[in-house]
């Protein structure tokens, strides 16, 4: 019987979080237990509570940038701080396989819900090309429950004659303890199935399957991510825009 999409994501999961408890022993034996304040910190799902982002650094296109790459039916992106990382690189690539221009919204730190404001914006302002790009999640693992409502969001501000690609979210950051680190894997798969959910429902969502690159072959979460979140430079890099533009150029 060939397997489901929720039970590969589980498996998935399941060899991901064995490859965080392993690498992460050693801070394991320093939180074996947790008081009230430790619970505080780590917020209702384990990850901790999400902090200010208005602040954060950013890359936005102008608004001649967003005009030009409406009018030539390019790319639209929306993303968080990978993709402010990412996204030049991202859009060259993009631009030297099929010629599509890009324009960008990324803000680091920004949870899928201020992505999908700035989606909303630029459809009212300026309209949308055939093709959305929303490479946001990392930071709705604080609070998972809401994903799935910014999702069907995007949906509706996109409507059914575009097609809105959604890059799917790998975060264990090596940074926090073990204990922490399992609950960022547990809410990573919690976002990516109501993502699959999601897909389900509408036929013009179309996942890009960044966390099962990284999970079929568990060395690359450590070669492959900097911190456990952000893709090192170039390796990591040019592993993801590379799926991300082969699945915009398959039209």
């Amino acid at each position: 019987m060939k397997p489901n999409r929720r039970q590969i994501v589980k498996v998935g999961a399941a060899a991901a979080a064995a490859t965080v408890a392993t690498t992460a022993a050693t801070a394991a034996s320093t939180a074996e237990t947790a008081d009230a304040s430790t619970a505080a910190t780590t917020g209702p799902y384990g990850s901790g509570v999400l902090g200010s982002w208005a602040g954060a650094t950013r890359a936005i296109s102008t608004p001649a940038q967003i005009q030009l790459t409406r009018q030539a039916n390019g790319v639209f992106m929306f993303g968080d701080s990978i993709s402010v990382q990412d996204g030049k690189s991202l859009a060259i690539r993009l631009r030297d396989r099929d010629g599509s221009p890009m324009a960008v919204h990324n803000w680091s730190s920004r949870p899928t819900s201020g992505a999908v404001d700035a989606l909303q914006q630029w459809a009212s302002t300026y309209g949308l090309p055939k093709r959305i790009l929303m490479a946001s999640g990392s930071n709705d693992i604080f609070d998972p429950p809401k994903f799935a409502a910014q999702i069907a969001r995007a949906v509706s501000i996109v409507g059914s004659n575009r097609t809105l690609y959604w890059v799917n979210i790998q975060v264990v950051r090596k940074s926090v303890t073990a204990p922490v680190q399992l609950a960022d894997q547990r809410n990573s798969s919690w976002l990516n199935m109501q993502l699959y959910d999601a897909q389900e429902k509408y036929p013009n969502l179309r996942i890009i399957r960044w966390a099962e690159w990284l999970w079929v072959k568990p060395y690359r979460l450590l070669n492959y991510l900097r911190d456990g979140v952000h893709p090192t430079v170039p390796l990591g890099q040019n592993a993801r825009n590379e799926l991300i533009v082969q699945s915009l150029v398959q039209r």
